[in-house]
This record gives structure tokens, sequence and C-alpha cells, in this order.
């Protein structure tokens, strides 16, 4: 059987797996994120170890540049990592592995791997979000991720702040107090003066998260009008916001949109990812398959 490579490009690690699925992965690596040099070549030796392959998938924090036609194709680019702005992931794994490489965010893949072999597999349009060192976005329409003049960066949409209640002025470096700079574990963390696996299930800090998180969860499907809304992430770790958010959402719409998915049904609507945290490599062994 033909064997697919898959990346999940991330900033703090990488993850490489060589299979077909997540039954079938018959290789797998773990490595912390250093200089790009560095990464990139423990990347090819993995995969070089494991060949031959078919194709390689890469699932890269971003942003990544998308567009076919640009010079920078496959780059990540604006990045705040040090050291990673302006970094051409595509061009040295294709000529080191001698392979077709096809390349999305670690969000879109994690969503075509739910739609695929996890939390939404019986849907076609649908939005997986997740909630960690920040916020990010993939949205799938027809099964096909959404693409355009970049990819969706739906961490950096503006959400009501009532500074009044939550003088906190957010932690994004670029925006302050977008969704991903009032919501994200580094947001929690600067906020409450201690990292989010420190803070017990009964501070009020993980109502006023909810809170946020459905405001900008109540924007997605207003815009997008996802079948199903996908949430991981290490925040989503704690799995008390999932009803939390799940009543705010509803509150939030007032009744305007009927749909059973957002009355009685809401707990399937809004759910944990079926893969786990496996589900942004896995997603690049779905890219890698033409996904």
């Amino acid at each position: 059987m033909t064997l697919l490579g898959g990346v999940e490009a991330g900033g703090t690690k990488f993850v490489c797996a060589v299979g077909r699925g997540p039954d079938d992965v018959r290789a797998e690596a773990r490595f912390a994120t250093t200089t790009p040099a560095e990464t990139l070549a423990r990347v090819v030796a993995f995969f070089r170890e494991h060949a031959p392959l078919a194709a390689l998938g890469v699932a890269s924090f971003g942003p990544v540049d998308l567009h076919p036609r640009s010079p920078a194709f496959g780059s990540i680019t604006t990045t705040p990592k040090p050291g990673w702005q302006h970094v051409d992931l595509v061009g040295p794994l294709r000529r080191a592995l001698g392979v077709p490489v096809r390349v999305d965010t670690d969000v879109s893949a994690a969503a075509l791997a739910e739609h695929r072999w996890g939390a939404a597999r019986d849907v076609t349009t649908l939005v997986y979000v997740t909630i960690g060192t920040g916020i990010g976005g993939g949205i799938l329409v027809n099964g096909r991720p959404v693409h355009g003049l970049l990819h969706p960066e739906l961490g950096h949409v503006r959400v009501p702040h009532d500074r009044a209640a939550d003088p906190f002025p957010g932690a994004c470096p670029h925006h302050g107090d977008c969704w991903e700079g009032l919501a994200s574990g580094p947001a929690l963390a600067v906020r409450w003066r201690q990292t989010p696996e420190r803070l017990p299930d009964t501070h009020p800090a993980w109502e006023l998260e909810a809170r946020y998180l459905a405001l900008g969860l109540v924007n997605v499907l207003l815009t997008v009008s996802p079948e199903r809304i996908v949430l991981g992430g290490g925040v989503m770790t704690r799995t008390q916001l999932f009803p939390l958010i799940r009543a705010e959402i509803v509150r939030l719409l007032g009744g305007y949109l009927q749909s059973p998915a957002l009355k009685e049904g809401i707990d399937d609507y809004l759910v944990p990812p079926a893969l786990g945290d496996r589900a942004g490599v896995l997603g690049a062994l779905a890219l890698a398959d033409g996904a």
C-alpha cells in the first residue's frame, strides 16, 4: 500500500507521521520547534528513513501563503514566532524528498481530519476552532477548506469587550483585544496571573472565558452557518466550558435562528474533536491524500 507522510508544523513542536490514517500510522516522531534549518532537517531525516512516500502533507501554524501563483507559496509569513517569519516550508521539503507536497493551515487540516475520520463525518460544512496558545479556525464548505485572499484568521476577529467589566487590555501583539487577545491561553495567563492549568474549576475566569468564546462562535455561526462546530485546543481540555459556551450561544442568538441543532441538539452541534490532539497530523495525512 502506498504510504503518505504528514507534518504538523507547530510553533512549539513538530509532529511527523507515515501512514494512511488514524488506524494505520506506521511511524511517528515529535520534536521541539527550534530554528527553521534544524527543524526542517529533522523532518527530512525522518521521512528519508521511511521512504518511499507517495506525497507529503504539511499542516502549518500561520499565517501561511496559500496562493498557488504567489512567489512565496508555502511560506510562513508574519508569524510572531521568532526566526520563523517568511520561512519557506514547501520548497525545501519538496526538493529534499522529491514528492508532491500539499500545504494548508493546521486548523484547516484538523477540520479535514475530523471530517474524514472524526466528529464531523456526517456533515459537509463545518468549522474547527482551536483555543490554545492562540485561536485559529479552519472552515470547510462542501468538504473543502475555504481559501481566498489568504486563509481564514478567525482568531483575530473583534468581539464585544466591556472594559468596565473586564479592564484587561488584551494579549494580542497585533490587535490587543481581538478574540485571541481576550480568550487564548496566554490571555488567560496574563489576565489572571497564573497559567490556565492552575485555575480551579470554580474560578470566575471560566465564566468570562465561556462568554468570550461564545461571542466569537456566534459570529462564526452567523457568518458561515456551519452544520457543526468542533472546538479543540489546550484550553478546551476544561470540559466544563462546553455546557457554559452552549448555553451562552443560545442566549446570544435570542431565538433568531430556528434550527433544532441550536436548541435540543446543541450538545451534538458544538463538540470536542473526536481525534483529540492527533487531528493536526492526521489532517496532514489527509492533505497528502489530496483531500
